[in-house]
């Protein structure tokens, strides 16, 4: 994975659920990891290898929100590229991402 964050980077990260009560236009996305035109945008983590987030796979009609492994994502690697990794510092409001609205 090209620009793999940190462990400090990672705990700053909110924890699974802990911004459950905040409309999704309004959560933060702290990274935005992508290859091709495949995004995903974290929101959430639970300190070891589960993100929570939105999936982008080159597809508006079937983009959605869930759970994203982290440790899949660093093993994915198609045609010799590597996952890129993006962190919003200061994180980004759900509702400015394009891809996400």
């Amino acid at each position: 994975m090209w620009n793999e964050p940190s462990k400090e980077q990672l705990a700053k990260l909110p924890r699974l659920y802990e911004t459950e009560p905040i409309p999704l236009t309004d959560k933060l996305v702290h990274l935005h990891f992508f290859i091709g035109g495949c995004d995903w945008y974290i929101c959430e983590y639970d300190g070891d290898e589960l993100f929570w987030g939105y999936a982008y796979l080159d597809d508006p009609q079937n983009a959605e929100w869930g759970y994203i492994s982290f440790p899949e994502m660093k093993e994915t690697i198609i045609h010799g590229i590597e996952i890129d990794c993006e962190i919003f510092d200061p994180p980004k409001r759900v509702g400015k991402i394009d891809k996400i609205r």
